[in-house]
């Protein structure tokens, strides 16, 4: 399926109504952008009169969480048949006897033929999401991007499940041999689904989940995977996931003759996904749950070429990571672009977060601790150097990422010899089998040492200034797990 102009979220064009519900429950700003009442009832108005005028609307009863005490009851009306196959693929799916007595809690509205006016509905395009938590309607209008909907159900948690002690997270989630869940935080194009769907460990989800007192519960029923550039060597059981009937390929080039796919291609889109039931994947759990984690994986593609494969950080420069939520953006893959481009987005999923931050973080502080976690930051980026134009970077061997992973998880990683980084105070492994010593420190990976010295100071000063606005909002131990600038 080709989405058109939109082949990614319209992030500029998300609107949240501010009323008595959410005047003071929401972090108002660049996430979370307000929308009046009575811009919203017109905009209402006029989606009502759209599918009042079309011949034939396609509806969806599902389930947003797996686990029966906190999920919620969505029913989807879309537009498109294959945007309500994408929805009913992506959601929990109810049982026949679900469906008997069930009574939708929220209800989403997709209309891609909808013109928005920015006039009239207080938006900024033709293109709107808008989100009402006091009518819990979702409108959206004038997008083909498939992946609204399923973030539009990942905001409804978000709002909901903190208030009753449920840590809602932009990760993905297996479970090893041993029973020990695993969650990887990560931003687009860190590797959250790759490294996650892993053969001999149980999948639990690939991109969001709900930490309870009791388990890590799946959001969702489905997977929605980047298919450019997948590899079949590297990505074995994703890339299997496209030979399958049943699986939608949203942006994918397909030759219109002999129908075979090019996943290199990007004609269409860099951002091209495939969408899959969750069993699509070998070895994963029937319940979509797993026991409460004992590891934490934060991953970062780090451009810049500063931070190591892997550091352990304690519970309070977790949440330090967590809020700054860092990865970046390659030089070359935007037009203008010659350097490295920073990205800080927090909770790993800053668009989707309706709270402030803190409550997200504060409840993850609190978890770790309580439960013992081990949290690893792993840089997948770039080492040797930064990316792009003039870079001498290479990109971190998927191989030795996992290898680095197979250590924190089955716990060998933890006896092993560790440095302090002169630069974020947290502790680096000094050597791991089968892994080239040299990787573990990245300065030694840089041709000139003192390049490397003043990058680094350079990614320190980003980290500290975008910090600057949770200062007032985290404990004194929290601040001081900031870098520095050595």
């Amino acid at each position: 399926m080709e989405t058109g102009a939109h082949t990614g979220r319209s992030a500029n064009d998300k609107f949240t109504v501010r009323d008595a519900t959410t005047e003071a429950s929401v972090w108002w700003g660049k996430s979370n952008r307000p929308m009046d009442p009575a811009h919203f009832a017109a905009l209402k108005a006029d989606f009502l009169a759209a599918l009042a005028a079309r011949d034939e609307l396609f509806v969806q009863d599902l389930f947003g969480g797996s686990q029966p005490e906190y999920r919620v009851k969505v029913r989807v009306v879309t537009e498109f048949a294959w945007h309500s196959l994408f929805i009913r693929t992506l959601l929990v799916r109810p049982t026949a006897a679900d469906l008997e007595t069930f009574a939708p809690e929220y209800t989403i509205i997709n209309l891609p033929s909808f013109v928005a006016d920015p006039a009239r509905h207080g938006c900024r395009s033709q293109t709107v999401i808008a989100v009402n938590f006091t009518e819990k309607l979702i409108l959206i209008g004038g997008t083909r991007y498939a992946g609204e909907m399923k973030k539009s159900v990942f905001g409804i948690l978000n709002y909901l499940l903190p208030e009753r002690g449920v840590m809602p997270m932009h990760c993905s989630a297996n479970i090893g041999p041993a029973g020990d869940t695993a969650v990887f935080f990560g931003l687009s194009g860190t590797g959250k689904t790759t490294l996650s769907a892993d053969s001999s460990r149980t999948l639990i989800g690939d991109d969001e989940h709900g930490w309870s007192d009791t388990a890590v519960f799946n959001f969702e029923g489905g997977c929605y995977a980047k298919m450019i550039r997948l590899s079949a060597e590297a990505e074995p059981e994703i890339f299997a996931t496209t030979r399958r009937f049943g699986t939608i390929l949203e942006n994918v080039v397909i030759d219109p003759e002999t129908r075979a796919i090019d996943l290199d291609d990007n004609r269409l889109a860099e951002n091209s996904r495939g969408s899959y039931p969750i069993d699509f994947i070998p070895n994963t759990s029937p319940d979509n749950m797993g026991p409460v984690p004992k590891n934490i994986i934060m991953l970062t593609a780090d451009a810049f070429g500063i931070l190591p494969p892997i550091a352990r950080l304690t519970p309070d420069q977790a949440m330090y990571h967590f809020l700054s939520g860092y990865t970046a953006r390659v030089a070359g893959t935007e037009i203008g672009v010659t350097e490295p481009d920073a990205t800080f987005s927090t909770c790993f999923g800053a668009p989707f977060m309706p709270r402030h931050p803190s409550v997200y973080g504060n409840l993850l502080k609190e978890r770790i601790a309580r439960g013992g976690v081990d949290v690893w930051l792993v840089n997948t980026g770039w080492t040797g150097g930064r990316a792009g134009t003039g870079g001498t970077g290479t990109r971190m061997p998927i191989k030795v990422t996992r290898g680095l992973l197979n250590a924190a998880l089955d716990g060998s990683l933890k006896a092993g010899e560790f440095r302090r980084d002169p630069y974020f105070g947290f502790m680096v492994p000094v050597s791991v089998p089968g892994v080239d010593p040299k990787l573990l420190d990245p300065r030694a990976t840089w041709p000139d040492a003192a390049a490397y010295d003043a990058q680094a100071k350079k990614l320190v000063a980003m980290f500290i200034e975008n910090f600057a606005q949770f200062e007032d909002h985290v404990e004194q131990g929290v601040r001081e797990a900031a870098p520095k600038a050595a």
